[in-house]
């Protein structure tokens, strides 16, 4: 059960409303202050509009960080995302054998992105022979995105269980299709 109450708009001043555009518990939890609301979605939105990162790993390296995280909103809210921008289930099935140290099907390229997630989530960040071999594929500002976009989700995955946010049972299908290890 959530620690704050998930706000409805009619709870917002009409100003701030719109951060109830999704109908998804995370922004009902983060309305609870507006300004900070507006921020962190500011950098979502970047991440999922305008990155330049290609959209299947981009939303690979969240997967990883909620895998990792085993946070049941995160995984489950990008498993349904991640559809929508061309992850496969081959791939979520190689992120899971991936990251367990088992071979997969995924590209060196999606395997590369999944070891830079898996680092920046361990901390302190991407190491030196993994951004290298990330130089070699990507370009800087793809390395910036995938970057940001990684460390971006380590945060979120902090705030779902700080709050301890609900997934919705919209989201529970993709949640027992794909269980997060005990």
């Amino acid at each position: 059960m959530a620690r704050l109450p998930y706000l409805e708009k009619a709870d917002l001043k009409p100003e701030d409303q719109a951060l109830l555009a999704r109908d998804i518990n995370l922004h009902k939890a983060l309305a609870h202050n507006p300004a900070a609301a507006r921020a962190f979605s500011g950098l979502g939105q970047y991440i999922r509009h305008k990155t330049v990162l290609d959209a299947r790993l981009r939303e690979l390296a969240i997967l990883q960080v909620g895998w990792l995280a085993r946070s049941p909103y995160e995984w489950s809210h990008h498993v349904k995302i991640g559809y929508d921008f061309g992850v496969t289930d081959a791939d979520i099935e190689g992120l899971i054998a991936d990251t367990a140290g088992r071979p997969s099907a995924l590209e060196p390229l999606a395997r590369l992105v999944l070891r830079a997630a898996r680092e920046i989530h361990a901390g302190p960040g991407v190491g030196h022979d993994t951004f290298a071999a990330l130089r070699a594929s990507l370009d800087n500002e793809a390395i910036m995105d995938l970057v940001v976009t990684a460390s971006f989700y380590c945060a979120v995955v902090r705030v779902l269980a700080s709050l301890e946010v609900d997934v919705e049972e919209s989201y529970m299908p993709y949640l027992r299709k794909y269980p997060l290890p005990i």
